[in-house]
């Protein structure tokens, strides 16, 4: 019977710890693996990253040029046609029910959604509140004699 006073930990669970500068038995006393003095060995010491002792760093070195449009983009969950119609029999395609079906998980919940071209279609579905389709995909779309409901606050590019 597993009680308090018969606890322990399975065997590898606990590895013990490497204590320096506990004398020099340990292996690990004298100067604790910290060499011979100099500022690395001193206590709160060391540089700053990006230090190279008084050079020039690299990163002041090097040219900066250009844009980066990087911190500007908008993000989408992309979703293919194949997999909508997969899920789908008929109905409206909105978020909420993309989340139901499993489609949009974790941060994609929140993203804007693009729909892509692939796979195949034959249903007449309604996407209301989907932010952009591939041209492949609208024509797949009303080809197939579906609707898409334009997004409300649809951003002006």
């Amino acid at each position: 019977m597993l009680t308090l006073n018969n606890l322990k930990s399975p065997k590898g669970a606990h590895k013990n710890i490497k204590r320096i500068g506990r004398g020099q038995g340990s292996g690990w006393g004298t100067q604790a693996g910290k060499g011979h003095k100099g500022q690395k060995a001193r206590s709160g010491g060391g540089v700053k990253l990006g230090f190279e002792g008084g050079q020039m760093p690299i990163y002041r070195r090097l040219p900066k040029r250009g844009f980066s449009n990087a911190p500007f983009k908008t993000e989408y969950a992309v979703l293919n046609l194949g997999r909508i119609s997969e899920k789908f029999s008929e109905g409206e395609v909105t978020r909420e029910s993309l989340i139901e079906k499993g489609l949009l998980s974790g941060r994609f919940k929140s993203l804007p959604i693009k729909v892509l071209g692939k796979g195949e279609i034959n249903k007449a579905l309604t996407f209301k509140g989907i932010a952009k389709f591939s041209k492949n995909a609208e024509e797949m779309i009303t080809k197939a004699g579906g609707k898409i409901e334009a997004q409300e606050n649809k951003e002006s590019k």
